[in-house]
């Protein structure tokens, strides 16, 4: 069984929704018809300066605290793998 596959359903929707929410309001538009292949820079238009936007946003909406030392701009490549990196930040 891999470790995404361990994660509870309820953890990956509620760090789904932070993401999608976040980048929602660092894009500032509606954001609710995202997949998780949707890549973050190319489809969507997020660039550099609007990474620290979101990850302040997402730690204010999950309640964690990122370590900038652990970010890899892979983190940032699609919504899954954002979702992933959060997941992985709350401890799930």
């Amino acid at each position: 069984m891999t470790e995404t596959a361990q994660i509870p359903a309820a953890d990956r929707t509620r760090a789904a929704a932070a993401v999608t929410e976040a980048l929602g309001g660092v894009l500032e538009r509606d954001l609710s018809g995202l997949s998780p292949d949707t890549e973050l820079f190319g489809e969507l238009g997020l660039d550099s300066t609007g990474v620290l936007d979101l990850l302040l946003r997402l730690e204010d909406l999950t309640g964690c605290e990122f370590d900038t030392d652990e970010l890899e701009m892979s983190h940032f490549a699609t919504v899954a793998a954002l979702t992933d990196f959060v997941l992985a930040e709350m401890g799930s």
